[in-house]
C-alpha cells in the first residue's frame, strides 16, 4: 500500500544512528567584542580574501578577522619563554 509521502511500505533496510553534531541554538547567539580600526592591508591579499569569501559564501572581513583572532589566541597562550625562543 502506498503511504501519503509516496513511499512504499517496505523495509528499509540496516539503520546507523548519527550522532547530532549541530550546536545547540544558544551557542550560535553571541555578540562579538570588536573595535574598529583602519588599517592599509596589500591589494592582493584584499583580493585573495574577497575571491575566497565569494567561494565560501560569507564576508572577505570576517575571514581577515577569524585569521587575526586565531593567529593572536596561538601567540597569546604561550609562555613569555616560548616567545623569546621563537625570535632567535
Amino acid at each position: 500500500m502506498k503511504s501519503r509521502t509516496g513511499y512504499m511500505d517496505e523495509p528499509v533496510g540496516e539503520l546507523k544512528v548519527v550522532r547530532d553534531f549541530l550546536p545547540p541554538p544558544h551557542e550560535l547567539v553571541f555578540e562579538e567584542d570588536t573595535v574598529k580600526v583602519t588599517i592599509g592591508l596589500s591589494r592582493s591579499s584584499v583580493e585573495f580574501f574577497k575571491r575566497e569569501a565569494r567561494r565560501n559564501h560569507t564576508a572577505y572581513q570576517k575571514m581577515i578577522r577569524r585569521l587575526l583572532d586565531v593567529y593572536a589566541s596561538r601567540y597569546d597562550q604561550e609562555a613569555p619563554a616560548d616567545r623569546s625562543a621563537a625570535r632567535r
